[in-house]
Order: C-alpha cells, then structure tokens, then sequence
C-alpha cells in the first residue's frame, strides 16, 4: 500500500502545544512548594497555585509555605486562602531549606538578587534534597545567569528562568503567558503545575538560561511601544477635538487585542491607578532593561527611548502632583505613560477633555 493511501493521525504543530513536556514520572513529584514575593504579580500567581495544589487533593502536596518583605501581605494572603492551604515563612531562609520547588516574583533585580543570595546561603552545605528554583520576576538576563551559576554551587539544585507575560488581571485569571529556559528535567517537573491554572501555555527557549528573560524584555517591549502610540493617539485625539471616546472606539474596530483594549479604555478613563495594574516603577525600570539590552544587541529601538522619557516625565508630574496633595492614587500605573504626551501638548497630564477643540486657522486672502 502506498503512503497515500494511509490514515496517518494528525499531527499537532508545536505551536499549539500549551505544555512542550511530557508529564515526570510519579516518584520525582514535590510535595513541598513556596512562593516569595505577594506583589501585583506574584499574589494572584500563588493564589492560584494553591487552588491548583488543592485540586490535587490531600496526601499529595504540603501547605503552600509564602514570605514577602512586607509580612502583613504573607499573613494576609494566608487569611485570605486558608491557614490549611497556605503558611507563613518567618523568613525567607526557612523557604529555602524546607521547600524541593521555590517560585520567586520579584520587582526589582536588586530584591531578586538579595533573596537568592540568602536562600542559597542557608542551604549551601545541604545536600539533603533535590530542589528547584523558579523566578517569574522580570529581570535583566545577565542576572539569570549569576542566578544559575549561584543556585548550581548547592548540590542537587537547580535554577529555572520562568517570567510570564500578562498584567495582574491576566495572572489573577490563570492565563498568562509562561516562558521558561533552564534545565530541561527541573522545567519539566514545574510545567505541568503551572498549565494549566497558573498560565494558558508555555513557550520553552532550551536550556540557556538568559534566553527567557531575553524574550520577555522582547515582549515588554511590544506592550511599551503600544502604550506609547495609544498616548499619542489620544492626545492627538483630545487635541483635534476627536475626543477619547472616539479614539477608543477606533482601537477596539482596528485593534480589538485584549491588552490594546484594556489600556485604552484606562487613558480615555483617566483610570491610572496603579494598584490595580503594572506601576510606573517597574514600567521605567523594564524600558532601562530593554534600553541596556539594545545597545548590547548592536540593535536600536529609538520608541524606547521616547517611551522610557514619557514614563519619566507622567512620574515627575505623578510626583509632584502628590506633594501637592491633587492625585489620590496610592501608585501610578503605566498607562500613564499618557501624561507625558499631553504635558508635551499643553493638556493636563492626568485629566483628559481640558482642551476643547483645537483652533485651526483658516486662510482666506
């Protein structure tokens, strides 16, 4: 019989695939996880991790041990899921020495570094456990390289880099983008953890460790070059008397992705509260990542650079309006990015709709 004539199964593209890894063998299964770091990102992540451990039902797993900086978000988040799902660290040590997978999401490389350093500090001489590592932080990739080099000196651990892509909302559904690098058995043990429930799929770089925090400055870069045309539009918008409300109208005609939407609809809202979103802060510090990794790449992204300016200049204002006591934001979210063009054209940087229409002279002679 000819090929042709065979019923071959389909195959299903790569593409498709939500988890690039067979499923572990049973005995290599952790039983103890911890989460540091109940940030935007990071609690919503754990919250569902636990609801993911709970539907693994009793026997298979222990409480979810957490820790966080700031110890009322740690208790907090326990209250809130259940002291039977979820416990207090009294330090981040403790986490480390008791845990075989430690997930870590951070703001800042400075915090992420200063966690590893006392976590491996406090199990470098044991040798007792095999233990894994998981950062979902957004980092800069040369530091998820000392990361792995640090993690390796502790027999039997390993270091995956695992950030994802999606804002707090996004997390809070379990539908995030996962990316990881590292080790291929240590991410093969996590990925089915965390698809689904914790992301929808995940894409897997291979085993250099830089690659995944590599991609994700890629993607962040896609959503700051996105904030920083819908700032510009809207302030165009405003200023020829088109108003927001239209501008929104016509991104959701032309450009009905999720995210343009959601960030749309906070810069005609004027909603830039960044508590519930991505602050500024971590929006300022992801475009000097991105800025470094250009000009290390041999590779210019001149909108960055505009765009890193417009956070500075909606932070400045940000800033200034609190001392004065007009924004009643705890955080500045980075939508906000919009100010910046509307201070650049003369409108009030955190009210849209001042303006009125714009005056066009007319030549009549």
């Amino acid at each position: 019989m000819s090929l042709s004539g065979l019923q071959l199964p389909a195959v299903q593209s790569l593409a498709s695939i939500s988890v690039p890894f067979s499923r572990p063998q049973t005995p290599g299964i952790p039983t103890q996880f911890g989460y540091v770091g109940l940030g935007a990102m990071g609690a919503p992540i754990a919250r569902n991790l636990c609801k993911k451990l709970q539907d693994a039902g009793p026997g298979h797993h222990d409480s979810l041990l957490v820790w966080n900086r700031t110890t009322a978000k740690s208790k907090k988040f326990v209250d809130d899921i259940g002291t039977g799902n979820a416990r207090v660290a009294s330090d981040v040590a403790q986490v480390a020495r008791e845990c075989d997978v430690v997930f870590t999401c951070l703001g800042t490389d400075e915090a992420v570094e200063s966690v590893y350093l006392d976590m491996i500090a406090a199990i470098k001489d044991d040798s007792s456990k095999h233990r894994i590592f998981v950062d979902m932080s957004t980092i800069y990739p040369a530091l998820a390289g000392n990361l792995d080099d640090l993690v390796s000196t502790v027999p039997h651990a390993h270091f995956v880099a695992c950030p994802v892509v999606g804002p707090p909302a996004v997390a809070a559904k379990g539908e995030v983008l996962i990316i990881m690098s590292g080790n291929y058995r240590s991410k093969k043990e996590v990925a089915h953890l965390l698809v689904p429930g914790i992301g929808r799929k995940i894409v897997d770089l291979g085993e250099d460790i830089q690659k995944a925090h590599t991609y994700k400055l890629i993607a962040n870069s896609m959503i700051l070059g996105t904030l920083e045309i819908l700032g510009e539009a809207y302030t165009l918008g405003e200023k020829s008397g088109i108003g927001g409300d239209n501008v929104h109208r016509l991104v959701q005609e032309i450009f009905p992705a999720p995210g343009m939407l959601a960030y749309s609809d906070k810069m005609n809202n004027d909603a830039f509260d960044g508590t519930k979103g991505f602050d500024i802060e971590g929006g300022i510090k992801d475009a000097q990542h991105i800025r470094r990794l250009t000009n290390e790449c041999n590779s210019p992204m001149p909108f960055v650079d505009v765009a890193h300016q417009r956070l500075v200049t909606a932070r400045a204002v940000y800033n200034s309006h609190k001392i004065q006591g007009k924004e009643t934001w705890e955080s500045l979210d980075w939508s906000g990015i919009v100010a910046g063009s509307r201070v650049a054209a003369g409108l009030e940087a955190f009210s849209s709709g001042k303006a009125g229409r714009a005056q066009v002279e007319v030549d009549d002679s």
